[in-house]
Formats: structure tokens, C-alpha cells, sequence
């Protein structure tokens, strides 16, 4: 009965250590795939310490129109919040196409629309992971005959997230920039 109650302590202990061990992993995972470059520098799209509303958009700066005109509707958007909302904004631009746009040019790209906008790149495995945690969907189309070579068709969303990777909510593409200043409030209430 001792031997039989000693197993059993052994397996559950060894279950838990399982199971902690591989949220722990988990969790690494989900931090080092919000480690991300803009410009020169690291951009850390989980940083608990910053507890800004990330407001994100995924796109890329070859793009002919949806993504050029979101950023501008962003920025739009911007322009009519008063400054103690926008310190509780933390906008990013993150590519959908590493293979052109590194961290420098997304992070060019994100300036040119508004300043606080930061651009954003990785390796394509990291942005692919991170995209579908966020079902973002998208696909490069090559284009026969074409200087650009190919596309990235992709959905266009703007996604509000906490600091810890938390999706908060998400709002579609809009050619109005009330509707993201609205999201912006109510998302950042609580901060």
C-alpha cells in the first residue's frame, strides 16, 4: 500500500514538473516571438514593463492600397486624441514580408505616417508564428511579369493587445478614423 501511495506521489510530482516545465517554455516561446527589429534597435512588442495598448498593424510597405491607407487612417486617428490617451498607445507597423522589409525600412515606412508609429520585421518563420497568433491572415501571390515580382495579399485588421501578448480586441479596416480613435478609448480606460 506504501509502495503503491510512493509511485503516486512520484508520477504526480513528475506530471507537475512536466507541466510546469513546458508553460515555462510556453512562455518563453510567446516572449522571445514579440522580440522584434524597428530600425536600429529591438522593439519588444511583450514588454510587461510598458503597459501601453499596443495598437497593431500587420501589413508591408510595398503595398499599393490597403495598407498605406490604414496607416493613414491610423494616424488620422491619432491626430484627434489628446496627449494623455496617445501615452497609453504603443502604434507598430509589423511587416508581412520580412524577404523585403527589414526592421529599417518598416520602421522608415511606420515614420513617414506618423511619428509615433513604430515599423517592425523578423525572421519570416518568427512573423509567420506571430501573425497566426493573431489570425492574420495572408499569402505572397507571385506576379509574372512584374518588377515588384509578387504580393502579400493579406486580411486588414487593426489589433488592440496587451502588454503581455493579450488580444483585446480587434477592429477591420476602416475609412474612418473615429472608429479607431473609439477602440483606442475604450481600450485604454482601464490605463
Amino acid at each position: 500500500m506504501k509502495v503503491k501511495i510512493l509511485i503516486l506521489a512520484i508520477a504526480l510530482i513528475a506530471g507537475l514538473g512536466a507541466r510546469y516545465y513546458i508553460d515555462g517554455q510556453d512562455t518563453k516561446d510567446a516572449l522571445a516571438l514579440g522580440q522584434l527589429q524597428s530600425g536600429d534597435k529591438m522593439l519588444d512588442l511583450y514588454d510587461q514593463q510598458d503597459p501601453r495598448v499596443r495598437v497593431v498593424y500587420f501589413g508591408y510597405t510595398h503595398c499599393p492600397d490597403v495598407c498605406p491607407t490604414s496607416l493613414a487612417i491610423l494616424s488620422a486617428a491619432m491626430k484627434t486624441l489628446p496627449q494623455d490617451t496617445l501615452q497609453k498607445i504603443k502604434p507598430v507597423f509589423i511587416t508581412l514580408d520580412p524577404e523585403r522589409d527589414t526592421g529599417k525600412v518598416a520602421e522608415e515606412y511606420a515614420r513617414h505616417f506618423h511619428p509615433n508609429i513604430a515599423g517592425a520585421s523578423g525572421p519570416e518563420d518568427q512573423i509567420r508564428k506571430l501573425a497566426e497568433r493573431y489570425g492574420v491572415l495572408f499569402m505572397v501571390t507571385q506576379l509574372e511579369d512584374s518588377a515588384m515580382e509578387y504580393t502579400v495579399d493579406h486580411s486588414s485588421y487593426f489589433y488592440f493587445i496587451a502588454s503581455d501578448g493579450t488580444l483585446i480586441e480587434k477592429v477591420q479596416h476602416t475609412l474612418n478614423p473615429a472608429i479607431i480613435a473609439d477602440a483606442i478609448f475604450r481600450t485604454t480606460q482601464n490605463i
